[in-house]
């Protein structure tokens, strides 16, 4: 018979003011701290804003702020596209701007578009502030308050509250959302209480409750114990001893990072790939260099810097209950890094005391969101305005003298340091080269998805790029990077395999079923979905349950369009047609303005034989949407299979009017071009798109065929000629 003693009962939450108990200092800088009040209920004493009557006046409606005793109204359009006035329920962040939730039918909390300027009025703030000012904000439009982008549920609630569950019911279309606690409290980072609320009553002798140490079930000892002596030969510290876990990174990142959730709940102390998949450096998101450019939350620039890969962690830097600073200014720097070498003019080029004398000036530069929320960039890099000169990326530099240009400032830079500046981030020309569609991209994003002393997430990035359906060379480092101790790399080499044959994705992604990480197991179910039956028949029992869990997660965001398309092309890949449209219909509904799924629908009845069906389900789409490029192409393609070619190229052709960059878009034009006897405009359109997208096969192999047809030898072998040098960048 089983001995082992049972297990433990699973240690729930007790509330932040359990937890003031024996640990007031803590509790006290916590009180203080944006984490306490980033949601709050919306009383007068928690309520910033000037409730006062104001009307506040966008490109498409208006909205009166006002005041009903110690409640706060706003008079909106509401979803039935009627005024009518609103309770806020939640004031919602604290600084630099307090927004407020109203409550809607099917337990929707949802976001107002007007917030409430919190900083000092001679600092330009106690105003409202109208978050979207340049858009036509209509109701209907996905970006009106009442639609799903505003959706506090979905959108906000699990980092602005403790222990939170979504609970979204598809059949009621209904949340029956809970919380543990308003805010950021003690348990979001220390996870639940109770067996160290326990442990603390018992005498400190006897064993603690299952769950670690003390009953803790985040045990946020990292930095216990270190010490960052500075060497004096180079002026900078060194960590007493190697960090050898990221549990303080894992608690931090669920809020600071770009990612989306695969589980219902995050419990501090559990890896956070287990419950997130983040963004890797995607273009829309960061420059080629890595620095941030859309709202990335600091933690995909923190891998990516020296710092971390130092053994710095956020704690390091910031006090982490009050979450402030451990010191103002260059002191905090100076913990690490010698002010006798690193404040000084010589170094900073800088009048002392000046802006630009400030670390952070040039080691972490901000870029200002929402209008007025500066944010610094934490990966802490060297200022390179040359790469600003080659690669069309931000610096520091620039950032202050804005009267200059970045030759100006990369010449000033050199003539400080007797070269080019150099930096820890070596992925700026490799990553560039890709977004840019240039010929020699492929060979320098295997130089970095290959080098281990790159960050993880860099590598990772590098691999995502890849094709391996093009490049033997790429499709090998692919294969072998799915062995990579580092989880994130192993994401980024399934993404770069998702085009690969598939014999090569289920020989390279069946082990990866059985990641330790949850977003790894993930990516290989999505790679594989439409090779199962070549997977040994061992794997296919692993495939499945992995799969029942993954779409499992897709189904616990189905208030979602964009969890519904997906959640459609898995089931398409598997055989399931009528379910794939199902799910990409009610994607539709729930959002009729996202052009993703009309063009997965329409593809799917495509593939189902149905063109005609296809073609009404794009006609839709462009009644709703009539500047879509991606539509306007997609039915271009439909109506070439129905034979009605005359329209089929009025379509194509207004695809690369609306976005003359797509190298794809001006292939398939000129092909049709060229099918119609149009062979010259053809060639022209080939020709130009040539030049942006040298690296484009599809291009010279279509611009070859068109040569030799109209007996223009020397244009076919200056293009065979193209194509020899792609071959010999990428064998």
């Amino acid at each position: 018979p089983d001995a082992s003693p049972p297990a433990a009962d699973p240690a729930v939450f007790v509330g932040s003011a359990v937890c003031a108990d024996c640990h007031a200092s803590e509790s006290a800088l916590w009180q203080r701290s944006q984490h306490h009040r980033a949601m709050l209920p919306a009383t007068p004493e928690n309520v910033q804003a000037a409730f006062d009557g104001s009307t506040l006046v966008d490109a498409g409606s208006k909205a009166r702020l006002s005041r009903d005793g110690d409640e706060f109204v706003v008079h909106a359009i509401g979803p039935d596209g009627k005024p009518a006035d609103h309770r806020v329920d939640y004031a919602f962040g604290v600084e630099p701007l307090e927004q407020y939730l109203v409550a809607l039918p099917g337990g929707r909390l949802q976001a107002l578009p007007f917030a409430w300027d919190s900083r000092a009025k001679d600092a330009g703030g106690q105003r409202w502030l109208h978050l979207y000012p340049d858009a036509r904000v209509a109701p209907g439009d996905p970006l009106h308050w009442t639609r799903p982008a505003q959706n506090w549920n979905h959108v906000c609630a699990d980092c602005h509250t403790t222990g939170f569950r979504k609970r979204y019911d598809a059949a009621k279309d209904a949340f029956d959302s809970h919380w543990e606690e308003l805010g950021v409290g003690c348990e979001s980072c220390h996870g639940p209480g109770s067996a160290h609320v326990a442990w603390g009553k018992t005498e400190k002798a006897n064993s603690a409750p299952a769950g670690g140490a003390m009953g803790l079930v985040a045990r946020l000892d990292e930095r216990r114990g270190v010490r960052w002596p500075i060497d004096p030969a180079t002026g900078n510290a060194v960590r007493s001893r190697l960090r050898t876990s990221t549990r303080e990174l894992d608690v931090c990142a669920p809020c600071h990072a770009r990612r989306s959730s695969l589980t219902e709940r995050y419990v501090a102390g559990e890896p956070f790939l287990d419950h997130y998949r983040p963004a890797l450096l995607e273009p829309d998101l960061y420059f080629a260099d890595g620095q941030q450019r859309d709202e990335v939350y600091t933690w995909g620039s923190f891998l990516q810097s020296r710092m971390y890969a130092k053994g710095v962690s956020c704690s390091d830097c910031h006090e982490p209950h009050s979450g402030e600073l451990r010191a103002d200014g260059n002191a905090l720097c100076a913990n690490c890094h010698a002010p006798t070498k690193y404040a000084t003019a010589s170094h900073h080029h800088h009048t002392e005391g000046s802006a630009g004398s400030a670390c952070v000036a040039c080691h972490m530069p901000t870029t200002t969101y929402m209008q007025v929320d500066p944010r610094h960039d934490h990966s802490l890099r060297v200022p390179r305005p040359d790469q600003s000169v080659a690669l069309d990326v931000p610096n520091a530099c620039n950032g202050c003298h804005v009267d200059r240009k970045p030759a100006w400032a990369a010449a000033a830079v050199r003539g400080w340091l007797g070269r080019p500046a150099q930096g820890f981030e070596r992925h700026a020309e490799a990553l560039h080269a890709s977004d840019s569609g240039a010929a020699d991209a492929g060979p320098r994003l295997r130089a970095v998805a290959g080098d281990p002393a790159q960050p993880a997430i860099v590598r990772a990035s590098a691999l995502a790029r890849l094709d391996a359906s093009q490049s033997r060379a790429s499709a090998e480092l692919l294969v072998r990077a799915v062995t990579d101790p580092e989880p994130l790399v192993r994401l980024g080499a399934l993404e770069g395999l998702a085009g690969a044959p598939g014999p090569l994705r289920a020989q390279a992604a069946a082990a990866l079923l059985q990641d330790p990480r949850r977003a790894v197991r993930f990516g290989a179910v999505r790679v594989l979905a439409s090779v199962v039956g070549e997977l040994a028949p061992g794997k296919r029992g692993v495939f499945e349950r992995e799969a029942g869990e993954y779409e499992a997660a897709l189904r616990r965001d189905a208030d979602r369009a964009e969890a519904r398309i997906q959640l459609g092309l898995f089931l398409a890949e598997r055989g399931d047609g009528d379910g794939a449209r199902r799910e990409l219909e009610a994607a539709i509904r729930i959002e009729p303005a996202f052009e993703g799924a009309y063009v997965n629908l329409a593809d799917l009845e495509r593939a189902l034989a149905r063109d005609e069906q296809a073609l009404r389900v794009l006609d839709a789409g462009l009644e709703l949407l009539p500047d879509s490029a991606v539509l306007h192409h997609v039915r271009g393609l439909a109506r070439v299979r129905l034979g009605r070619s005359e329209d089929a190229n009025r379509d194509l052709a207004r695809a690369v009017a609306l976005d003359p960059a797509s190298a794809r878009f001006a292939y398939v034009y000129a092909v049709a071009l060229h099918s119609a006897g149009e062979a010259r405009r053809a060639v022209e359109l080939l020709e130009q798109a040539s030049a942006a997208h040298p690296a484009e096969r599809a291009i010279l192999e279509a611009l070859v065929a068109f040569d030799e047809q109209a007996g223009d030898a020397s244009a076919a072998v200056r293009h065979r000629a193209a194509l020899a040098r792609l071959a010999e960048l990428d064998p």
